[in-house]
């Protein structure tokens, strides 16, 4: 019915009285929040609310976003994915308050909305929504990420999650120089049109390399960034493991002095013991050869 009834409504006068004011500039809705497209009008004679006819509608599809006529809302024809969303104020309608609240803003509610409003005289006016997320902070991984060398190639990858629009991303060394060559940045959108940016950079290695990954969002004028430095091991100082290695080889080796010290000290003792067992049994011997040579007395 509502695509029979506007034409009706535009066609009741040629010259419009009703004026309607609605913003210049894009509404810019967070994702998830609720939001208010602001929609007012002014007329010149006192009126009821009956004689009140509000109308939103997609600007490109023509869509019923929501209908207000005969003092109700008449939400036959909404479209589906705006049920139990939309809202509007007919408490304040006779001040001249056509705005429609949205609840739970979703990408796919970005574009234009056109606002008619009907009371003897009639007026339309469109108005632009956008649809910002905030990105997660950037996190940022190496590779390959272990035994680099100063003149190594590696690749950082910077990933940030979460965010609408696409994210500018800007990378930069450790003075604060932009770097232009060898990145490569793509973003894929999740279900509920999100983006996930990733963001290759390519570099040659030097013995410590500072990199800075910025993640701007043009509309919340937004910066996210992360900092990291990349050390290059030079050949000249051995890796952390093979000063273990080193390490563990010189405990094994004293632990081997200190036992062959214990064991000639065992030895050396042993073969004192032996001597001196030789030289009693000798004495006892020489004793007894004695004993043995004196002749009885008569």
């Amino acid at each position: 019915m509502l695509a029979f009834l506007l034409p009706a409504i535009l066609a009741v006068h040629a010259m419009a009285k009703l004026e309607l004011q609605v913003p210049d500039q894009p509404v810019v809705a967070l994702h998830g929040e609720d939001v208010t497209l602001n929609c007012s009008f002014s007329h010149t004679s006192p009126f009821n609310l009956s004689d009140v006819s509000i109308f939103w509608q997609l600007t490109d599809t023509k869509r019923s976003v929501h209908a207000f006529w005969m003092g109700q809302d008449q939400l036959k024809e909404q479209a589906e994915r705006y049920a139990n969303r939309t809202v509007l104020f007919p408490a304040q309608m006779t001040m001249g308050n056509a705005s429609l609240l949205l609840r739970k803003v979703v990408v796919a509610d970005e574009g234009s909305y056109t606002c008619f409003v009907r009371v003897q005289d009639y007026d339309s006016a469109a108005l632009f929504l956008q649809v910002a997320a905030p990105y997660t902070k950037p996190e940022v991984t190496l590779e390959p990420e272990s035994n680099l060398r100063p003149g190594d190639e590696v690749a950082l990858t910077c990933v940030a999650y979460g965010g609408y629009p696409k994210a500018d991303v800007v990378w930069q060394d450790g003075s604060g120089h932009n770097l232009t060559e060898n990145i490569t940045t793509s973003m894929v959108a999740n279900e509920q049109g999100l983006f996930t940016m990733t963001s290759v950079l390519n570099v040659v290695l030097e013995p410590n390399s500072s990199f800075n990954c910025r993640l701007i969002n043009p509309l919340l004028s937004e910066e996210r960034s992360i900092f990291v430095t990349v050390t290059g091991q030079n050949i000249s100082f051995p890796p952390v493991a093979l000063w273990v290695t080193v390490g563990l080889a010189v405990c094994l080796l004293g632990l081997l002095i200190a036992l062959a010290a214990v064991c000639r000290r065992k030895i050396k003792e042993s073969c004192e013991e032996a001597r001196r067992e030789a030289e009693e049994a000798k004495e006892l011997e020489e004793e007894e050869s004695k004993t043995a040579m004196t002749p009885l007395k008569s």
